[in-house]
This record gives structure tokens, sequence and C-alpha cells, in this order.
């Protein structure tokens, strides 16, 4: 079944992402498959962001708790994040909770708007031509199950709009999507 998604003809980016929360909500309805939804939301941003801002984004993805290299009660490892679902070039595919922009917003649980990644300690150049990067925490019940990462070609790529924006579409996929394998 193809999703019912009306394309977004905004005129500015804050427009955009009154658009994207329909069409995300678009995708999410009536199915409930994590990867199905990542990976049409992935497309809907990338393909979006781009046409609406004419920035140069390079790529637009997410990572999930690697279930493999999860820390429990028994286990003391450290919990580590997979390659999802994304738009764009090959990518790096774990990264360490702390490690990097990703890294780092999952341990830390907030969202992280990185203006020029060069001036970020420990940054992870998947794409050395990232030069701004935007990670938003997915968290179900209490814990972080993966991010939402954006990265932009031009140094300052993303704003505030965009942190609000991604906010809302993470709880939604949150909310709609079952995480089975996940979590």
């Amino acid at each position: 079944m193809t999703p019912n998604i009306t394309e977004s003809h905004a005129a500015d980016k804050a427009e955009f992402y009154q658009d994207l929360e329909e069409q995300v909500q678009a995708v999410v309805d009536g199915q409930r498959n994590w990867v199905t939804n990542l990976a049409n939301t992935s497309a809907l941003i990338y393909h979006g962001l781009r046409a609406v801002t004419g920035k140069p984004i390079n790529w637009v993805g997410f990572y999930l708790l690697d279930q493999d290299h999860a820390s429990s009660s028994s286990s003391p490892r450290k919990d580590s994040l997979i390659l999802g679902p994304f738009q764009g070039k090959v990518a790096c595919t774990t990264i360490e909770f702390g490690r990097g922009v990703c890294g780092t917003a999952a341990q830390e649980n907030r969202t992280l708007l990185i203006k020029d990644v060069h001036e970020f300690p420990g940054h992870i150049a998947c794409d050395a031509a990232s030069n701004s990067e935007i990670v938003v925490p997915l968290e179900l019940d209490g814990r972080v199950i993966g991010v939402i990462d954006l990265d932009c070609e031009v140094v300052e790529g993303f704003d505030e709009v965009d942190q609000a924006g991604l906010e809302k579409v993470a709880k939604i996929l949150v909310d709609a999507s079952n995480w089975r394998g996940v979590v």
C-alpha cells in the first residue's frame, strides 16, 4: 500500500515542517513497521528539505539501538547505535553511545544542533563533505532507542526551526511504530 501523501509546496522551512508533520502522519497511518516508517520518513525529509531550503543536505537517516551490543543489568557493555534507513552516501555502521554527535545525543538524550562539526570534540566524519549536523533522539518509555541524524555540506545548515520540526517528527514516529527488534 502506498501512503496518500500530499506534496509540500512550502514557501519556507517553518511551513515545510508543518507539511512534514502531516506527511509523516500519512506515512504511519495504518503502518506500524518501524523500518517502513523510518525509510519513508528519511526520503520525505531528504528530498523535501533540499527542495525548500536549497541547502546541500547530504544525509538524512536513522541510527537505532543495537540489541547485539545493548547494555543490561547482567552485561555492563556500552550501548551502541546501528545504521538504519537513510538517504545519502554510504554511512558509518555502528556508533557507541558517547561518541560523535549521534552517540552523544543518544547518551545525553537531548537534541544536538551543531553549527560546525569541526568544532565538536570527537566528531565522526562519515562523509568529509559534512560541515553541520543535527541529531534528535528517539525516546520510548524513558530510554533512547535511536536518533534522527541530518548532515549538511555548509556550516550553520540547521537551526532551531529544524530542531522543533524534527522533534515533532520523532514523537510521531515513536508513538506510531512497533519497535520490535529494537527494544
